[in-house]
């Protein structure tokens, strides 16, 4: 049974991939091909049809996030594997194999997942409102070998304004530790997709960005030769240049759809009320329409807001394998270059606290804003470094440094790439294997070729 190593690096585009000279090594002595993603092209959606081989309509990821009907509440990276329907990839392996080993490092929706080894992210949050780094393990004590070793993960490097390279450093730390026990090794590193949005696909930063990847994934690269495992490098989209963002939930609003309702002077959306709201996701939104009296108007409204390309109905979601009961009634679709916030309040002195900080379970759509400090504040790092002396102190503190408007923003994803050099690829160390393009949906069958497990 040969072994495996799933690397995601996620960004990792045509393009970028000449400024990386460890992974085009890989590609030149194995092979290359354009990935082609699903939409919407996010992490979750993508990353579980990678490991199912289903569209979004079959596995239900149908986003990082989306209303939850059932509980009338929006929640963004949820981590339960059962959120994903479908027979994962290693799961497949086993009926064959049964004594087929997998590690997960960082893929999503891990927790509660079957394999062998499990290391996610996982804040603890202390009973007076502190948040500390830390991640869940499994097994249990793998966590304590980790943090001995590696030390605490680096949450805080992981996302928000301080993400940087150290994240993905421990990750490949703790990658080279499972990948000599495991038949099949995921792992995730997130680094290309901050600079990338901070500053956009082209910058110099995200030149930087690529580099440094690059140099922090290779001795995991050459482990994976000495152990004569196959590399399959995937991403699942490519970060492209952001430079309109689109309100269409205060567009909601405006037009008396969309309800809020206020506690402490801060407003807070009311999705049980509203009769149209969105779930913004990068560049795709997924909108909630109560009444299908007021799809007709709904839609109008959306079609004719700069910024948006495509307003698809159930019909037409069916096209793009959206189609799912999870999906909103409608779901758009940005125009290149442009992006759906979150935003519904229309005054910021009525913003919600956690606006102003970095907490992606509380806002009810994706903030690419978490990722700086509020450039328009001269006073930012100042209180961003007395909140972190009182949280030394063991005192509540709060982080409100981020800023509530996404002109910061440059780079952006989520819709399908309109230039295939600029959307995700898949690299293979195995020339034998050479596919002169693939899907998403195919990678799945790729791993169990490459394992040589009947399926």
């Amino acid at each position: 049974m040969n072994k495996i190593l799933l690397l995601d690096v996620v960004g990792l585009t045509p393009r970028l991939l000449q400024h990386a000279p460890r992974l085009r090594a890989l590609a030149e002595q194995g092979w290359q091909a354009p990935l082609e993603t699903v939409l919407p092209a996010v992490t979750c959606s993508v990353q579980s049809t990678m490991l199912t081989g289903l569209l979004p309509r079959e596995h239900g990821a149908v986003g990082n996030g989306w209303y939850f009907r059932d509980l009338g509440e929006v929640h963004l990276w949820r981590q339960h594997n059962r959120l994903v329907t479908g027979e994962k990839v290693w799961e497949t392996a086993r009926r064959a194999r049964p004594d087929f080993r997998a590690a997960n490092v960082c893929w999503w929706y891990a927790m509660g997942a079957s394999t062998d080894w499990t290391i996610t992210p996982r804040p603890v949050y202390h009973a007076d409102g502190r948040k500390s780094p830390d991640c869940y393990t499994w097994p249990p004590e793998l966590h304590d070998e980790l943090t001995q070793a590696l030390g605490a993960f680096p949450l805080f490097h992981y996302w928000g304004p301080t993400a940087s390279l150290r994240s993905t450093e421990w990750i490949v730390a703790a990658s080279r530790q499972l990948l000599p026990e495991a038949d099949l090794t995921l792992a995730y590193v997130p680094h290309l997709d901050y600079d990338l949005q901070r500053h956009g696909p082209d910058s110099p930063q995200a030149l930087a960005a690529v580099r440094d990847v690059d140099r922090a994934v290779t001795p995991l690269l050459d482990d994976a030769r000495e152990q004569g495992a196959t590399v399959v490098v995937v991403s699942e989209y490519g970060i492209t240049h952001a430079a309109h963002p689109v309100d269409i939930n205060r567009a909601l609003r405006e037009a008396g759809l969309l309800e809020v309702y206020t506690q402490h002077g801060m407003e807070y959306l009311d999705p049980w009320t509203s009769r149209a709201f969105a779930v913004a996701d990068h560049q795709v939104a997924h909108l909630y329409v109560q009444n299908p009296a007021d799809l007709a108007p709904v839609r109008k409204l959306c079609q004719d807001l700069p910024g948006v390309d495509l307003v698809l109905d159930r019909a037409a979601q069916h096209d793009f394998g959206i189609d799912h009961h999870r999906a909103g009634e409608l779901v758009l679709v940005a125009e290149p270059r442009a992006w759906f916030t979150y935003y519904y309040w229309l005054d910021d002195a009525r913003a919600p606290d956690f606006a102003r900080g970095v907490d992606i379970h509380r806002k009810p759509g994706y903030d690419p804003a978490e990722l700086f400090l509020d450039p328009a504040d001269r006073t930012v790092k100042l209180r961003a470094a007395l909140g972190l002396a009182r949280k030394k102190l063991g005192l509540r503190y709060a982080m409100n440094v981020v800023p509530t408007s996404g002109a910061w923003v440059k780079g952006t994803h989520g819709r399908l790439p309109d230039d295939p050099l600029d959307g995700p690829i898949l690299l293979c160390s195995d020339p034998s294997s050479r596919m002169d393009r693939m899907s998403a949906s195919s990678v799945r069958d790729l791993i169990l070729d490459l394992a040589e497990v009947p399926h």
